[in-house]
């Protein structure tokens, strides 16, 4: 996979969690989310130690910290959906006084489960993202067919781990358009015309990849590509 040096979420390194198996990392990563889900939310002390081990394995990999937390922002929807779960629960209250005479009335249950999304979430995405940072894509995509995932799957992984940076260059470019026609992406104002800007790239993309599906076929493409494209 030609594109899949140097990956954003890969950290180079030599470390001996770097030269692990990617399919043993795989299953490790899988066996521990399955675990991390099973385990109770009221088990506090448990999930402490569940955070010791993902940060004892980073800092085996020698992965800086300050490399993975930037990238942990994709788990701020979860964590603003989760800081609304104590105000729509429904369960006996608890009252919480910000001073001033401002108190905040939450749900007992909804502490709870709140405490539950951010604690698993972010250990699973921590998990992950070291996972992303100690293998290259083309390694995971390996490991993926040597655990017997399904080819067909493998093969669009791969496309689309090749071709996000395509589809991200010509969003940048086009966004660079629209400012320099004075629209504003950012602006309420101008939605609409992002909105348009991102069905055209959706367009784009797909007509990208009828083509990209055409030269396959006109290649002997059969369902399954030679192992020097993978």
């Amino acid at each position: 996979m030609g594109a899949g040096h140097g990956h954003r979420l890969h950290f180079h390194g030599h470390s001996v969690v770097h030269r692990a198996p990617a399919h043993l990392k795989i299953l490790l990563l899988l066996g521990f989310v399955l675990v991390v889900v099973a385990t109770p939310r009221e088990w506090y002390p448990v999930f402490a130690g569940y955070l010791a081990l993902v940060v004892a394995v980073v800092l085996a990999a020698r992965v800086p910290l300050s490399y993975l937390l930037p990238r942990m922002v994709i788990e701020v929807p979860f964590l603003l959906f989760a800081a609304l779960v104590p105000f729509v629960a429904e369960g006996p209250r608890v009252v919480v006084a910000l001073g001033g005479g401002l108190e905040l009335s939450l749900s007992e249950h909804g502490l709870l489960a709140a405490w539950g999304l951010v604690a698993k979430g972010t250990l699973g995405v921590l998990a992950s993202l070291t996972l992303a940072a100690t293998t290259e894509p083309t390694d995971v995509l390996r490991g993926l067919q040597r655990l017997r995932f399904p080819d067909l799957l493998v093969q669009i992984m791969g496309f689309m781990i090749r071709y996000v940076d395509v589809v991200t260059g010509d969003l940048g470019r086009m966004v660079t358009a629209m400012r320099s026609r004075g629209v504003d992406p950012r602006s309420p104002r101008h939605w609409p015309a992002l909105a348009r800007t991102l069905g055209a790239l959706f367009v784009r993309s797909y007509e990208r990849g009828e083509r990209v599906h055409l030269a396959m076929l006109s290649r002997g493409y059969d369902g399954k590509l030679p192992e020097a494209v993978r």
